[in-house]
């Protein structure tokens, strides 16, 4: 398993079709942090789910609404949000746009190991 990216530089970093409009690309990580671009098009949907890292999200651009834990929350270019670790969690994008995930420990589900 890599342990260890250091390379920042997004425009020579891979991305990830996720299918549904979602594309990922991760940006940097070790086995404490990992940080993952997420580009959404407009109705996109990052489907509920759970996971038992901490997440913090910063949303680059466009407009999304998170619903944590059963709770809607709009979230525009500029804004940030928490996840708790486990809590059910998921995305509707409004306008196409970047969110910035930051994930603590790293998703080892996210890497080709």
């Amino acid at each position: 398993m890599k342990d260890l990216q250091l390379d920042f530089n997004g425009s020579e970093m891979e991305w990830e079709d996720l299918g549904g409009g979602l594309s990922r690309q991760i940006m940097g990580y070790d086995k404490r942090i990992m940080m993952v671009k997420v580009k959404f098009e407009k109705g996109g949907v990052g489907a509920l789910h759970s996971h038992p890292h901490s997440q913090v999200t910063y949303c680059a651009s466009g407009r999304f609404e998170f619903t944590i834990e059963g709770e809607k929350k709009i979230v525009s270019s500029g804004d940030g949000l928490y996840i708790p670790p486990d809590a059910e969690h998921g995305a509707v994008c409004l306008e196409a746009g970047v969110v910035v995930d930051v994930f603590s420990p790293h998703r080892e589900d996210f890497l080709n190991l």
